[in-house]
């Protein structure tokens, strides 16, 4: 995928699963309905406050290492060490995870490496756009748990981004009054922008403007909700 593409479609509120691009506006939880905003942070805003240097100076033992993505032996092992140790629904492999089956991968894919000595602890993968780079995945041994190993990925990808000159770096999604995924926040709240999917547009992220635009969503899915009962 050339990487003007994929920056047009993060850009409109897209993002990849698997070998596919998709977009939604709800999630299902639970038998009950959430609604889901796109996050992206301007790059040329963010700053990192006390807790994120903090987290940068814990880690900075560790070397980190950037590649062109490729699937291997070890990045499947460390990935099932990282998937036994969760309790969020997860593809049980990388594989599964940007594959799916697909022998070839359409995206312009790359990968941070963090190593403890010649140990592999932590990695990072995001695709890489003309001006925006994506966060996909990241996973991480369990032994270091206490190094915030997904959070300290997230700030080496943001910097990465920077250096390469990129406008913005798209993290994923929040979801209103679920807070599993409000570690996507992390970096810098000041810099985050949230897409607007009524009115097609980005907008200064804050949990206002995100609870007004839920409400909304919300009213055009139990109006389609009251249609598809009463259809006439």
């Amino acid at each position: 995928m050339p990487g003007n593409v994929l920056d047009f479609y993060l850009s409109q509120g897209y993002y990849r699963m698997h070998q596919n691009l998709f977009t939604c506006r709800f999630l299902p939880i639970n038998d009950e309905i959430y609604t889901v905003h796109w996050l992206r942070l301007n790059l040329a805003s963010v700053t990192f406050g006390p807790t994120q240097r903090r987290l940068l100076r814990l880690n900075e033992q560790f070397t980190v290492r950037r590649r062109s993505f490729q699937l291997t032996e070890q990045y499947e092992a460390l990935y099932s060490r990282y998937y036994q140790s969760i309790d969020f629904d997860a593809p049980e492999t990388v594989e599964a995870f940007l594959l799916a089956g697909a022998p070839h991968n359409a995206f312009p894919t790359e990968a941070l490496e963090v190593y403890d000595g010649q140990q592999l602890i932590a990695v990072g993968i995001f695709d890489s756009g003309t001006h925006t780079l994506a966060g996909i995945m990241n996973f991480y041994d369990p032994a270091y748990r206490k190094h915030s190993l997904g959070k300290y990925l997230m700030l080496l990808k943001i910097n990465y981004a920077r250096q390469q000159e990129k406008t913005y770096y798209y993290p994923g999604y929040v979801v209103h009054a679920y807070p599993k995924f409000d570690y996507k926040l992390f970096a810098c709240p000041a810099a985050t922008e949230v897409f607007d999917c009524i009115a097609g547009r980005w907008l200064p992220f804050s949990w206002d403007v995100v609870a007004a635009q839920s409400a909304e969503l919300m009213r055009d899915w139990l109006a389609l909700e009251m249609d598809a009962e009463d259809p006439e």
